[in-house]
């Protein structure tokens, strides 16, 4: 008998349709598997026989034949574990139907028959819809995250045995609630900017990151509060979007990085990867592709924490993602799209002993030393932050008795409004800030007056900067217009874009 039933493999963040074709026929018993499965797939047969007879059902003592079609798509993972059960299932008249094409269907199987969460299943979900697959069934623990996706059943199930039941009877069977809104949760542990004691100039370039999605460096001596300050900008960055939400869930999904039961993350993220990381862990790879940190960065923050100190090598592989805010990874069969929006924090000291300017410390690294420590940053690189801040030594009669500085509630709301005029400007099918503007774009909404391109033309005389440091000077300039209100960019905003560009 021929059972056959939908699944998908995930490449990436997207779903690529999957069948399950099982054939139990006479012949010496044996359990074959065809269609390039991985050799998580190949488990599966242990892992399906012990569960079938664990959850009272009888393993037929025949030839049993599993084909995953397309067979020039990989398969990797256990998620198949329950599809090619109930193929089992269904061969053998257990369960009543042996084409189920409006059901797709996904998870692990432990050896008593329980179903463990899966990996992927918000990219599954959308997959289903866009086949036109009005049903889903997946583990319960996976089921608040496939709810979100709107026009598709879930069906939740904690066991083989459930799993039978849903299909012989899916009208009896107890589905999952479409999730149609974004609930941010009551709990936020991003620490408040308030924390912050003095730092004016630092304050006032976390806020135009923000207000900007602008990339950020800040340079001081140790304990100075480079990564006391870099921890609270998610809290001022704007609340996520709906669909910033789906994305993010997506890429966290696919790692295998989403708690279980958890609908969508709510909150920007925050990594910070230690400086020891490898290429394929800061950018994604692997034989089957996994996103890396900037990908789990998406839409949030990537701190990189004595950034000097990260291999060179890694670091480069960072500029391209900086520019197109994605990354593909080729591999012989296809290619891989992480999507990878961040806003990149760098931490650096000023020197290798980290007290180069500072008054009541000494610093006795030699200008070869101090040179060939900030040179680990190539110049590609710092072309691409727009904003290069000195963070000084806070005096300890400053961290006494200076009042505490505004909270990230009310830097946040700033930064909402700059962000809104942000989108008025571009619409809803530009871009979200001011740093993604493309050339076309940025000719468009960042025209200067005279006073200012004269002052630009200076500066870039003078200073020797590239044409990337140009444009990104007058995205910059139009983050500070916005965060004013002024329609125009003046001469008194590229004046202030400038400052931190000369820092650099």
């Amino acid at each position: 008998m021929l059972a056959c039933l939908r699944t998908a493999a995930v490449f990436g963040i997207d779903a690529q349709p999957v069948q399950v074709e099982v054939d139990v026929s006479f012949g010496m018993p044996t359990f074959t598997m065809v269609g390039l499965p991985d050799a998580s797939v190949r488990e599966s047969r242990d892992r399906v026989r012990s569960a079938i007879r664990n959850s009272g059902f009888e393993f037929p003592p025949h030839r049993v034949t599993v084909n995953l079609a397309p067979a020039d798509v990989r398969k990797a993972g256990a998620a198949f574990d329950l599809p090619i059960a109930l193929g089992i299932l269904a061969a053998q008249g257990i369960v009543e139907r042996r084409d189920i094409a409006d059901v797709m269907i996904l998870g692990e199987l432990s050896l008593d028959g329980a179903i463990q969460p899966a990996r992927g299943v918000l990219p599954i979900a959308a997959g289903a819809r866009r086949e036109s697959i009005p049903r889903v069934l997946l583990p319960r623990a996976n089921a608040a995250e496939a709810a979100v996706v709107a026009g598709i059943t879930v069906l939740p199930v904690s066991s083989l045995t459930d799993a039978v039941s849903a299909l012989n009877d899916p009208s009896r069977f107890l589905s999952m609630p479409p999730i149609v809104s974004l609930v941010p949760s009551a709990a936020c542990n991003v620490p408040d900017l308030a924390d912050v004691r003095g730092q004016l100039l630092p304050r006032r370039a976390l806020e135009l990151a923000a207000a900007g999605a602008h990339n950020l460096l800040l340079i001081g001596p140790p304990g100075a509060g480079k990564t006391m300050m870099a921890r609270r900008l998610p809290g001022i960055l704007p609340p996520l979007t709906f669909d910033e939400a789906l994305a993010v869930t997506a890429v966290h999904s696919v790692a295998g990085r989403l708690p279980p039961g958890v609908a969508l993350l709510t909150e920007r993220p925050f990594r910070a990867p230690h400086h020891t990381i490898s290429t394929i862990a800061l950018i994604g790879g692997g034989s089957q592709p996994r996103p890396g940190e900037v990908s789990l960065a998406h839409h949030g923050v990537l701190f990189l924490d004595e950034m000097p100190e990260f291999s060179r090598h890694v670091l480069e592989v960072l500029r391209q993602p900086l520019e197109e805010g994605r990354v593909a990874i080729a591999r012989a069969a296809r290619t891989a799209i992480f999507p990878a929006r961040v806003v990149l924090v760098g931490a650096m000291n000023p020197c290798p002993c980290g007290h180069a300017g500072d008054p009541s410390r000494e610093c006795r690294c030699t200008p070869v030393q101090i040179e060939r420590y900030r040179s680990r940053l190539s110049g590609p690189l710092r072309d691409r932050l727009d904003l290069t801040v000195e963070v000084p030594a806070v005096p300890p009669d400053v961290l006494a008795g200076a009042p505490a500085g505004e909270s990230s509630g009310l830097v946040r709301a700033r930064v909402v409004a700059a962000r809104d005029r942000q989108r008025d400007r571009f619409g809803a099918d530009g871009p979200r800030s001011n740093a993604e503007l493309t050339p076309s774009l940025l000719r468009e909404h960042c025209r200067l007056d005279p006073a200012s391109l004269a002052l630009l033309r200076t500066a870039v005389e003078r200073l020797g900067l590239s044409a990337r440091a140009y444009d990104r000077i007058r995205k910059v300039a139009r983050t500070i217009a916005d965060l004013e209100g002024d329609a125009d960019i003046r001469a008194a905003h590229v004046a202030e874009a400038l400052q931190f560009r000369v820092a650099a």
